[in-house]
This record gives C-alpha cells, sequence and structure tokens, in this order.
C-alpha cells in the first residue's frame, strides 16, 4: 500500500461506512451483551474466585492457586499478545471476519462448557486453568473480528453511537447475569444454594453457573451471524491471504513500515491508548479491593456497588456515543480522562462508605465513554480494509503495558504504607494516557468515506 494509493481511493471497500439496518445493529450488539458471560461471570466475578477459593484452597507446596491462575493468565496474554495481528490481518484478507467470529465464539463457549468438569477438588486446578486460559486467548482473539465489523454496522455519522451501544450492551448482559447467578446459584448457606436449590457438593452450584454462561453466550451470540452480512476480500494488502505463520509476521512489518510512513497517528494512538486503557482498566481491577479495604463498604454490598457501577459505566457510554459523532472521539477521552483524574485525586481525600458511593460511582461514569470513543478513535482513523490487523493491534498493545496499573498501584500503596495510596498509581497512568493522547492528532471524520484525488 503506498501513499499515493492510499489518498486517492475513490471508493470504500463494499459494505464499509454504507448505512446498516436497526436489526443488523442491535444483533451486533448482542454479542457483546453475550460475551459479558465470560468476562463477568467465568474470568472476573464467580468461577476465578472458585478456583482460588474452594478448588485450589488445599492445593499442596508452596505456590498458591492464585499464583497458579496469575500466571496461567500471564501466559494467555502472551499468546494473545502475538496472535492477535496476524490473526486480524488474515480475517481481512481472507474476508472471513464473521466466519472466524463463529468459530472463535464457538470455541469459546466450549471452553466455558468445559468448565463444568471442574470439580471442587485440588486434582481438578489444572483442568480449570488450562480451559480458563485457552478461553482467555480464544475470547479475545474473538474480539478482533467483532470489533471490525463495526464499520459494518455504522456510517461514519453513527459511529460513536454505535459504538457506545454495544459497550452499554455488554455492561447490561453482566449486570442482568450476575444477578441471575447470585440469586439462582450463590445466595444463602448451607448445603444448597440459590433459588434453584442447587447443592454445593463438589462445587456443583458454580459449575452449573459455567454451564448457564456457556448457553448465554451461544444465544445472544447467534444473531450477529444471520443479520449481519460477510464482506468479500477487500483485495488491500497483498500477500496476506497467502502468508503462512511466519510470513504474516513479514506482512505485518511490512505494513506497519508503510502505515508509519502514510499516517504516523496511528501507530501514536496506539501507543497512547495502550497506556490510559490500562488506567481504566486498573480502577476496575483494585475497585473492589479499595472498597472494603479503605472505604469500609462489607464485602456484602460490594456486588451491589458493582451493579450499580455497571449501570452508570453503560449510561455513560451510550451518552458519550452521540458526543462522540459530534465533538470527535478524541475529546470525548480527554474530557473523560481528565474528570477521572479530578474525581479520583477527591477519592485520595475522602473517607467512608458514603463518600466512595458517590464519588466511586462518579469515575465509573467517565470509564464507558472512554472505552467506547477509544474504539471509535481507531475505527476513524484505520485505513479501509484493515479493520481487522489494526484490531489485532490494538489487542497486542493493550497487553503489552498491562503490568503498569497493578505495578505502580502496588507501588505507591508500598511507598505510603496505605491502599489509599495506590489510587495515585491508577491516576498516573491515567495522566500520562491523557498526555500521549494529547499529542496524537485527532480523526477529521472516517477514513473509509471516499477521499477526492
Amino acid at each position: 500500500m503506498s501513499a499515493e494509493s492510499t489518498s486517492t481511493q475513490a471508493e470504500p471497500p463494499a459494505g464499509i461506512g454504507g448505512a446498516a439496518t436497526k436489526s443488523q445493529v442491535i444483533a451486533w450488539g448482542l454479542w457483546d451483551w453475550g460475551s459479558a458471560a465470560f468476562n463477568a461471570v467465568i474470568l472476573t466475578f464467580v468461577f476465578s474466585v472458585y478456583l482460588t477459593d474452594a478448588v485450589g484452597d488445599d492445593l499442596p507446596g508452596s505456590i498458591s492457586a492464585t499464583t497458579w491462575l496469575s500466571w496461567a493468565l500471564g501466559i494467555a496474554g502472551f499468546f494473545i499478545a502475538i496472535l492477535a495481528p496476524i490473526t486480524g490481518q488474515r480475517f481481512d484478507a481472507s474476508g472471513k471476519r464473521k466466519l472466524s467470529l463463529a468459530i472463535l465464539t464457538g470455541i469459546t463457549v466450549l471452553s466455558m462448557a468445559g468448565l463444568y468438569l471442574v470439580e471442587d477438588n485440588y486434582r481438578y486446578l489444572w483442568l480449570g486453568l488450562v480451559l480458563l486460559a485457552i478461553g482467555s486467548v480464544i475470547f479475545e482473539l474473538a474480539g478482533v473480528p467483532y470489533n471490525a465489523m463495526m464499520r459494518q454496522v455504522s456510517t461514519p455519522e453513527n459511529l460513536g453511537r454505535v459504538s457506545g451501544f454495544g459497550w452499554a450492551m455488554g455492561y447490561f448482559g453482566g449486570i442482568v447475569l450476575l444477578l441471575l447467578c447470585y440469586f439462582g446459584f450463590i445466595v444463602g448457606d448451607g448445603d444448597t444454594r440459590g433459588f434453584l436449590g442447587l447443592t454445593t457438593d463438589g462445587g456443583m452450584n458454580i459449575r452449573m453457573v459455567a454451564l448457564l454462561a456457556a448457553v448465554w453466550f451461544a444465544v445472544f451470540a447467534i444473531p450477529v451471524f444471520f443479520k449481519v452480512p460477510e464482506l468479500p476480500s477487500p483485495a488491500v494488502d497483498p500477500g496476506a491471504s497467502k502468508a503462512g505463520f511466519l510470513d504474516s509476521y513479514r506482512v505485518l512489518w511490512r505494513d506497519l513500515r508503510e502505515l508509519w510512513n502514510v499516517d504516523r497517528r496511528t501507530i501514536w494512538y496506539l501507543i497512547a491508548n495502550a497506556l490510559f486503557r490500562d488506567g481504566l482498566a486498573g480502577v476496575f481491577t483494585f475497585g473492589a479491593v479499595l472498597a472494603v479495604n479503605v472505604y469500609g463498604i462489607s464485602a456484602a454490598d460490594v456486588l451491589l456497588f458493582g451493579v450499580a457501577a455497571n449501570v452508570i459505566s453503560a449510561i455513560g457510554a451510550l451518552v458519550a456515543g452521540r458526543f462522540d459523532d459530534r465533538i470527535g472521539p478524541k475529546q470525548v477521552i480527554t474530557v473523560s480522562l481528565a474528570s477521572m483524574i479530578v474525581v479520583g485525586a477527591i477519592l485520595i481525600a475522602v473517607s467512608g462508605p458514603v463518600m466512595f458511593w458517590i464519588f466511586g460511582l462518579a469515575l465509573c461514569l467517565f470509564v464507558g465513554p472512554a472505552q467506547s470513543s477509544a474504539r471509535t478513535f481507531l475505527a476513524r482513523i484505520t485505513p479501509p480494509g484493515r479493520e481487522g490487523q489494526m484490531f489485532g493491534l490494538y489487542a497486542t498493545t493493550g497487553r503489552a503495558v498491562s503490568f503498569l496499573a497493578p505495578t505502580l498501584f502496588g507501588l505507591f500503596a508500598w511507598l505510603f504504607g496505605a491502599d489509599r495510596a495506590g489510587i495515585i498509581g491508577l491516576l498516573v497512568v491515567l495522566g500520562v494516557g491523557l498526555a500521549a493522547l494529547s499529542m496524537v492528532k485527532a480523526p477529521e471524520g472516517d477514513s473509509a468515506l471516499p477521499v477526492n484525488p
């Protein structure tokens, strides 16, 4: 791809930047709604806790189940980082984004269903870790063609609203499923739990949660495969469709060099994006810890705060989507990050559950907009036909700096001898990301639009 061919493209590839029906947008958003089953239930709130607190509770040896889990997810992150860009590149070149999404979603669902076999016995910990790691890798890879399809269900005029709708669907889907799992399978004491009265013997109630999550994801993923059409191969990346595994990296390096020569903004944005997204992830990662250990919220109320936080983030994403389309994604991200830094600074100074509810939720109000507009920014500056490759790099760069927020949180907590001080580390990451973003030129529009020679 030369600079000349990029600047003089008269027509976008078929299906890029064209109008989409409301049913296609809803079908696309339902995948996000269903995918919350993996993120919220399996990886964050339910099954990972079951693995460390129940299955691996009596694990022999000096290495804890939590440590093994962190190592397993670390290995998964490594594979995501090295595989995401070339798989996205191949999805683009082959013109099989939807087929790829279907296969990867199916494998993720199977890995989730397989967790039903993980009984409450440390001998099953390894099976649980392997399935969780495989699911993490495949789920992240599935996000590449899914995000790349965003242009297929939007126009340059409503891209922000469509992205915000998808994020909100993910938040709300997680809330509904978590509540179903909690009241149906988890709440209560004794040998049976939830209003379904499932036995806790062998971890049966939590294993049934894994099955429910798998079915949930499978059912809500189906509409996108019927409603959103497959795109033909754009034929804008010579050699990518025929390249082998190692050759795919040569094609990727060639494309990055050409992109650097044509529009360095994309490279700089991926770097800035990786920084502030790690700060956003840190807010959710350490929110529950801070709520209990610093602000005195009871462990029982943390789930309620989590539900409220997801509702607020979803509303923020929906509202900000309209501003994204009007004033651009950079302005939305900038305002969101700056607001988070201000609110975070206030959180450092206040104490007590009431203050955490007020300012913690205020913080979450800006998380959804930043996440949603981060996606639309990249979509607007990505060369047509390269969406999969760019969102593959989006996943990779995010993994490359994912150590920053946890490391700085721990560093400041250690330096000041208080968990509260860890908030400073999160604010530093957000601030550095905001500073890096300020040096990236805002999108003029959508690069899928025809450009006059």
